[in-house]
């Protein structure tokens, strides 16, 4: 069965306004490179458990079609040069599910909004179908935060926008984490309607989480992608769930890497650490 890869983080939160993103195994940006990252920024994400074998300056396109310069490492991580440079001192922990150091504040009504504008960045009905359905399954859980969900093109005063990039080849998604008590606000998706509603339900549901505070799974591995490879703390925090199995969880929606068999649902490990947090 061919996996595809999470150009995101398992539950997880986040420190730093970072990306991550779910996607085919051999996705790349179409956004060229702008320039390369400087030796000093590269030996501070050494210095931050983050893999520097591919690091490198892209554009990353907002919803109304402009970019912004960001460092991408390891396929799936986003940070500006400002964010990587702020990085904490944070040790790599192993096993379970796992979120970063910052979580959206309790009690917390989330304004989310489908773009439906043009440019090809508006979702199609499979991304419309696959995000109301992702909101559900936060929504039916009773958290302490929830989602007001919306479709339209004035994304500007929302907390979250979740839309369409043409510009990415492969199927995926990408998102960032939480700052200052508030989600991370634009969700990617990309390629995803030669797939069910399910698949668009799981991704968008997956790069919501990260939006959230939760990181891969298997992000110390990345098994689910046919990998042995440790993501590290990737400057955010890799704190463990309590209640979470340690080893690979085969069914956890914040694997790294899906299938086209996913079913978009929270399996009851993933309900675990989203009571344990919210």
């Amino acid at each position: 069965m061919k996996k595809m890869k999470f150009s995101r983080v398992a539950l997880l939160l986040v420190g730093a306004s970072f990306f991550a993103c779910q996607s085919e195994k051999n996705e790349q940006l179409d956004a060229a490179a702008v320039n390369e990252v400087s030796p000093e920024i590269v030996a501070k994400l050494a210095n931050y458990d983050v893999n520097t074998n591919d690091v490198k300056m892209v554009d990353f396109m907002l919803p109304d079609g402009t970019t912004t310069p960001m460092i991408q490492m390891e396929g799936d991580i986003h940070m500006t040069e400002a964010q990587a440079l702020d990085l904490p001192n944070l040790q790599g922990v192993t096993g379970k599910n796992y979120h970063t150091n910052n979580l959206v504040a309790q009690n917390t009504v989330i304004d989310i909004i489908g773009f439906t504008g043009g440019g090809g960045n508006g979702l199609s009905q499979k991304g419309r179908t696959g995000l109301q359905w992702a909101v559900n399954n936060y929504n039916r859980l009773n958290l302490s935060i929830r989602f007001n969900l919306t479709f339209g093109t004035n994304y500007q005063d929302k907390d979250m926008v979740v839309y369409n990039n043409p510009n990415i080849s492969g199927g995926g998604g990408s998102a960032g984490f939480p700052t200052g008590g508030r989600p991370h606000k634009f969700v990617q998706i990309h390629g995803l309607d030669s797939f069910s509603n399910n698949v668009n339900e799981h991704v968008i549901t997956h790069e919501i989480g990260h939006s959230v505070g939760f990181r891969h799974s298997d992000y110390t591995t990345r098994q689910s992608c046919g990998q042995n490879s440790n993501e590290g703390s990737a400057g955010v925090g890799a704190n463990p769930i309590p209640g979470t199995p340690n080893g690979y969880d085969p069914t956890s929606i914040m694997l790294a890497c899906f299938s086209g068999n996913s079913d978009g649902e929270f399996n009851n490990n993933d309900v675990t650490a989203l009571n344990y947090l919210y």
